[in-house]
């Protein structure tokens, strides 16, 4: 057998991983606890959300941004959720079959020190439910398809405060 594919494929790995040395990537979390992302995410005070929707949101964002405990904030995360089921599988009797729950969150994020709206931006997410002849069954899919939504809302809110922590740091070191 030839190992002349081999040699190609090592070659091919050699030269992507030169290139993409070399296009300016940069891991957002570099530093871990002490990089720049997460002390300006631990400078985040999350403010109150209404409904048991705004509460588990509230935990949720508080779990990811807690990376520095005593920090003072230096800003404040204001979040408007919208909490939807709609159910769209109906039987030919009305019943309906299936479910769909969706979260969406309007969020800012806004300077304490002069009240400068500073980011602002939307995240959602949604989650297909079965309805079952279980009444109990179907209000606990309900319930766990809105503490997994919650979740994956956070996680994008946080994802777009550490890109705008980094684009800050990236406009002051210019």
């Amino acid at each position: 057998m030839s190992k002349l594919p081999e040699i190609r494929g090592s070659v091919f790995l050699l030269a992507a991983c030169f290139l993409l040395a070399s296009c300016g990537l940069q891991p957002l979390y570099s530093g871990g606890t002490n990089g720049v992302v997460a002390s300006s995410l631990g400078h985040v005070e999350v403010g109150p959300i209404a409904g048991k929707a705004g509460w588990l949101m509230r935990n949720a964002l508080n779990d990811q941004l807690s990376t520095l405990e005593g920090s003072e904030a230096r800003y404040r995360l204001v979040v408007e959720l919208d909490d939807k089921i709609a159910g769209f599988g109906v039987r030919s009797n009305d019943r309906i079959t299936r479910e769909r729950r969706t979260l969406r969150a309007r969020y800012q994020l806004v300077r304490l020190s002069d009240d400068a709206v500073v980011l602002d931006a939307t995240a959602g997410s949604d989650a297909g439910i079965d309805v079952v002849s279980s009444e109990y069954a179907t209000v606990v899919a309900e319930e766990t398809a809105l503490e997994n939504l919650s979740v994956r809302v956070a996680d994008q809110i946080v994802k777009r405060l550490s890109l705008f922590a980094r684009e800050q740091t990236d406009d002051s070191s210019k």
